[in-house]
Parts: structure tokens; sequence; C-alpha cells
């Protein structure tokens, strides 16, 4: 009795095992790299030269602060020994009060809740939803089960080409793909 209970069971397992790797050889895996769907796509270059411009700008009235800055330090350290006590501590305040006015528009314009990443998600946002449906579109008229992206720090390591869907993605975009992208 328990070696026909044993039996049956090491069947079940068995059958189980052979149907997952049925199960598993039906269904059909494919990849994109949306860094480089992104980059075939005008609309994109076209964005980020907009926030690199913005970037500068905001760049620039970093470092004319930070001069500013280093001038009321070096103005501090020649008069220093002119300076009455509570004028020292105005001209410190002053300085750390600019420190602080740099710092707090770092975080207003980089920090994660900043301009230029809420200026990303807004510019980026409409091209990143239409490379997404078109991926869908590919992937369901092509029967896969699933897409994955190789894009930035991907954990997959090896993909055949065969199964490489950027072009169809980009035919769906209506974008042809420069031979020495690829």
């Amino acid at each position: 009795m328990v070696k026909l209970i044993s039996h049956s069971t090491i069947a079940c397992f068995w059958l189980m095992f052979c149907v997952t790797i049925a199960t598993a050889q039906d269904q059909k895996i494919g990849y994109v790299n949306t860094d480089q769907i992104l980059s075939q796509m005008s609309e994109y270059q076209g964005i980020q030269e907009q926030l690199s411009t913005l970037s500068s700008e905001w760049n620039q009235q970093l470092d004319n602060m930070e001069q500013e800055i280093d001038q009321l330090k070096e103005d501090f350290e020649a008069k220093e020994i002119l300076y009455t006590e509570e004028l020292k501590k105005k001209k410190q305040q002053e300085i750390q009060h600019k420190v602080q006015q740099r710092q707090q528009f770092i975080e207003e314009k980089f920090g994660s809740e900043g301009e230029y990443f809420e200026k990303q998600k807004e510019l980026l946002e409409p091209i990143q939803r239409k490379v997404f449906e078109a991926i869908n579109k590919v992937a369901k008229d092509q029967n896969f089960d699933f897409v994955f992206d190789r894009a930035q720090n991907s954990n997959m390591l090896f993909g055949e080409q065969q199964w490489n869907l950027n072009e169809e993605v980009l035919q769906e975009l209506g974008i042809t793909l420069n031979e020495s992208s690829n």
C-alpha cells in the first residue's frame, strides 16, 4: 500500500513536471532596448536638447552663486582682522546664508522632486507611453508572452538576436532604423 502511494506520488510529480516544462516551452519571450529605441526618435533628441539647455542655464546660475560665495569668503579672510566680533558674525552669517541659498537652488532645480525631473517627466511621458504602446502592439501581434527591457541596469545578461523586437517596435512607431545603430 505504501509502495503504491509512493509510486503514485512520484508519477504525479513527474506528470506535473512534464506539464510545467511543456507549458514553459510554449511561452514566447522577447526583449527590447528602450534606450536604443528612444535614441532613434527625433522627438526624444529634441527633448534631450531642451533639458540640456535648461540644465546648462541652471548650472551657470550655480557657478555664479559659487563665485559670489568664494568672493565673500575671500573678502572675509582678507579683512577678518579689521572686523569687530559683531561684524565677523554678520559676515559669516551672510556667507552661510548664500551657501544655504545655493543649496536650496540645487534642491529646487535638481532635487528628486525638482524642476528638472518634473520637466523631464512632463516631456518624456508622452514619448514613453508611445513606445510602451508600440511594444504592447508588437508583443500582441506576434504572440509574445513576455517582453523584457535590456535598457540601463537590466538583469538580462543574454538574449538571442532573433528575439530582439527593437526593429518591429521602431517600425510600429514609423521610424526606420539606421544601419549604423544596430
